[in-house]
């Protein structure tokens, strides 16, 4: 059954790519999330700590989590909103921006790599496909009872 389900399919593909991610971020020390996280935030009027979850897909506990790590691994640093002194704006160090370059290379060599490999027309109806499925869940329409 694995093979004729999309979820099967979804997980698979998403799981390699993470691997290969992590493989990647792992050379520099790094990982996919902290990746991802350096991608999200702004690098020249850093970013809402509160903003940064729902943008990267992650929940609270574990992007407090990475955010520490990178606060300890010296790629971030914290300071108070000056619009919302209840509020924490996260900003790239040196370190953090050259990371952040390394992390969209990585991300954008990937890209290339499939665009290399698969038809343009293809890849816009994977695009199509992927959208539709996002707008079906978004619809709350899959799961009524």
């Amino acid at each position: 059954m694995r093979e004729k389900t999309i979820d099967y399919v979804l997980r698979a593909t998403w799981m390699s790519v993470a691997k290969m991610y992590n493989e990647e971020a792992s050379k520099k020390g790094s990982t996919m999330a902290t990746g991802f996280a350096l991608i999200s935030i702004d690098p020249e009027n850093g970013t809402p700590s509160t903003s940064l979850g729902p943008k990267m897909g992650m929940e609270a506990t574990s992007l407090s989590r990475t955010l520490k790590t990178m606060e300890e691994k010296g790629l971030i640093y914290r300071k108070k909103n000056p619009q919302d002194g209840r509020g924490v704006l996260i900003y790239l160090t040196q370190f953090g921006l050259e990371m952040r370059e390394f992390s969209k290379e990585v991300v954008f060599a990937f890209d290339n790599a499939v665009k290399e490999h698969i038809a343009p027309e293809k890849l816009e109806i994977f695009l199509e496909v992927f959208q539709s499925i996002n707008d079906l869940i978004a619809s709350k329409k899959i799961y009524t009872k």
